[in-house]
């Protein structure tokens, strides 16, 4: 069984605006996400490469009665890196211990935890690649040695006292793993990657959550929202949420192709997946600076924004999706973009040799 957190998650997801098509979860939202979460690996939908690497090696740990290496996750957010760690700890019949790097600003909050674990348990640390240096170096042994230096009294009478720890599996979870130093990240013996998930996965994971939340959702309906759902279940479960929603209200109750149509042209999710801000930004290229290129700063004052909105929300899936480039003189808009708007592309503009 889960403990309750040591810390919140970080707070940056609470920074993010609002949007059904954000990767981002709050507080709520993990809240509602924790009754569709798979609980064994067998549950779990996609990610086959990784899955089947965390089986064996869960399964060789087990067979050893010894605790596993430790575990690196990477990917985007919404993935399901934290309901991985869950079922790690799941598979491995041990308690969850859960916190984040943001919450540890000091090597004594680390130790205060890191002492306080049991033999087996499994320490999940997100966004860990936001660690403080102190905290890093303390793990750096942890992880290793089984050992924790606790630091009694101050200055130059000041002694490290060496404490013995129970053997453990810690479980990392980083949205940006360049970030993570070389000396941390080789400390695990385990590091999978986690991809964006095809569309008939996700129609799967849609299915699985509908028999869940006891709600009837048709085959063409799954299409359709996980068609528009990012590659990420985190977005489709929410769209389903909000086609269940529009479907209590002022639909039969069924999740049919016409109502989950409708319920996200409420919502401003279009057949791409793209939402208000998506499309404001590629108007404003297209329309306002002629394609481009435009430097960030002005076109985040184009579309009311500000320029880290712009580049951390809208950006990514825009660049991965071929309507945004990103070039040396500023962001350009690609021929999908004029083609996705209904827009007449430019012509190329004439050049010296014509």
């Amino acid at each position: 069984m889960a403990r309750v957190p040591e810390a919140p998650p970080p707070a940056g997801d609470d920074a993010v605006p609002e949007s059904l098509v954000r990767a981002g979860a709050d507080e709520l939202e993990r809240a509602a996400e924790a009754a569709l979460r798979p609980r064994r690996l067998e549950e779990f939908v996609g990610q086959r490469v990784v899955r089947d690497q965390l089986s064996l090696v869960l399964q060789a740990a087990l067979n050893r009665g010894r605790a596993p290496d430790h575990v690196l996750l990477s990917g985007p957010p919404g993935l399901g890196k934290t309901t991985l760690a869950m079922i790690i700890a799941a598979e491995l019949g041990a308690s969850l211990r859960v916190t984040s790097g943001p919450a540890i600003q000091h090597a004594g909050d680390l130790a205060a935890v890191l002492s306080s674990l049991e033999e087996g348990e499994v320490l999940f640390i997100d966004e860990i690649h936001r660690l403080a240096r102190p905290a890093e170096e303390l793990l750096y042994v942890a992880m290793e040695d089984f050992r924790v230096d606790v630091v009694v009294g101050k200055g130059a009478g000041a002694s490290a006292i060496p404490l013995s720890l129970p053997p453990f599996t810690v479980v990392g979870a980083t949205t940006r793993a360049g970030l993570l130093p070389a000396p941390l990240r080789d400390r695990f013996g385990f590091t999978g990657h986690l991809d964006f998930y095809a569309d008939d996965e996700l129609e799967r994971v849609l299915m699985r959550s509908a028999g869940l939340l006891d709600v009837p959702l048709e085959g063409r309906a799954a299409a359709e929202i996980a068609s528009r759902s990012r590659g990420t279940p985190r977005i489709a479960n929410r769209l389903l949420r909000r086609v269940r929603d529009w479907a209590e209200v002022r639909g039969d109750g069924r999740l049919t192709l016409s109502a989950a149509r409708a319920a996200l042209e409420v919502y401003e999710v279009d057949e791409r997946g793209l939402d208000r801000l998506d499309r404001s930004v590629l108007q404003a290229l297209c329309l306002r600076f002629g394609g481009g290129p435009v430097g960030l700063t002005t076109l985040a004052v184009a579309v009311g924004e500000e320029p880290e909105t712009v580049e951390t929300v809208a950006e990514p899936f825009l660049v991965r999706e071929g309507l945004v480039g990103r070039t040396p003189r500023g962001r350009v808009a690609m021929p999908a973009a004029w083609d996705h708007l209904g827009l007449e592309r430019p012509a190329p503009a004439d050049t010296l040799f014509g």
